[in-house]
């Protein structure tokens, strides 16, 4: 792609993304969601693939579908109440309306179908961007949307989320749906915290993101796609294969690494709240992903691959690509739980 278009659709996320952040008013935050949208297909098409026109045509319809809800949900809330402004979304049919229409924005289960397939048929830097930043506008509105949202609505979601994220992983065999499931599962336990402790939600989101991010970059030094491939990755990167391993027990929510810290804080506050049901269904469904990340860790780091000889590394071209994002996003997504103390000071309420 040429780098000036590259160029102007970056600054059109970063533009679309920043307007949703900035605004009070429904019609800028719709104007900023749509923005990012339009800024991000032209990316998902770049490989013209049939696959991959057919997730952005997946992926365009179902934001579209949400951006209508949107529409509907603030315009049926200035209807009955006479506010535009965000904070004011008191009619229930309109906030259970934006509710559920940013939850198929970002993926929530039961509106989740889309994000495997469409994460399926893109690259994986593309993958990355769909899965990190796409979410931080949405989740601005989530923020804001939550407190006027019925609260059985928000568990009901959280707990179908996290089981769904730990199922649906269990008989995949494609990294990128893998990681998907795992998107969802994620966005569960942020959605479980919300009504309860928004800050918390912020911390989950921040540490997901530089898992996720971690994961993917891992998988393009490799050229890995699917668990077949990433079984000879060894013989390429042994370093990287080993820190790959501990990213995804991070991303499983293993001490000590930082993946344990949103988890524990999460399921120290639904204890707190007097929901030990809940905390233990979200913590005996983080049971159901820690297997597929096991299964992920046992084909990169404990098995020989039979077309890979283990006195001969693959042939392979000096690589190009710069180091710098992988090493700050993997360093990130171990080495952060000593930092906890001070997390929740900040974030317990």
């Amino acid at each position: 792609m040429n780098p000036f278009v590259l160029a102007t659709l970056l600054s059109s996320l970063g533009l679309g993304t920043a307007l949703t952040f900035a605004s009070s008013h429904w019609l800028m935050a719709w104007m900023g969601l749509e923005i990012n949208t339009l800024a991000i297909i032209p990316l998902m098409t770049q490989h013209h693939h049939p696959r991959a026109v057919e997730a952005t045509t997946k992926y365009f319809l179902t934001q579209a579908t949400a951006a209508a809800m949107i529409l509907f949900a603030s315009t049926t809330n200035a209807w009955m109440t006479g506010e535009w402004n965000i904070q004011q979304l008191s009619h229930p049919v309109a906030a259970t309306t934006a509710f559920m229409a940013l939850a198929l924005k970002v993926g929530l289960a039961p509106v989740h179908f889309w994000l495997p397939e469409v994460i399926q048929g893109l690259d994986l830097p593309t993958g990355l961007l769909l899965s990190t930043w796409q979410k931080l506008a949405p989740f601005a509105l989530i923020l804001q949307v939550a407190p006027f949202a019925d609260p059985s609505i928000l568990t009901f979601l959280g707990i179908m989320s996290t089981l769904v994220g730990g199922w649906g992983g269990l008989n995949q065999t494609q990294l990128r749906k893998i990681l998907a499931y795992s998107s969802i599962a994620h966005l569960g336990w942020m959605v479980l915290i919300l009504q309860f402790a928004p800050p918390m939600t912020l911390l989950a989101l921040l540490t997901y993101i530089l898992m996720t991010a971690s994961a993917f970059l891992t998988f393009n030094t490799t050229r890995s796609t699917s668990i077949s491939v990433l079984a000879t990755t060894w013989a390429k990167a042994p370093a990287l294969v080993a820190l790959a391993s501990l990213v995804l027990l991070s991303l499983g929510g293993l001490p000590p690494l930082t993946g344990f810290m949103p988890k524990w804080l999460i399921l120290q506050e639904l204890t707190k709240q007097g929901l030990p049901l809940t905390a233990t269904v979200a913590a005996l469904t983080a049971l159901l992903s820690l297997y597929f990340y096991l299964r992920l860790c046992y084909a990169m780091s404990l098995t020989t691959s039979p077309n890979t000889l283990p006195t001969t590394a693959p042939w392979r071209m000096t690589t190009t690509q710069s180091f710098f994002p992988l090493s700050v996003a993997t360093t990130g997504a171990l080495a952060l739980l000593p930092l906890t103390p001070a997390v929740s000071a900040l974030v317990t309420p």
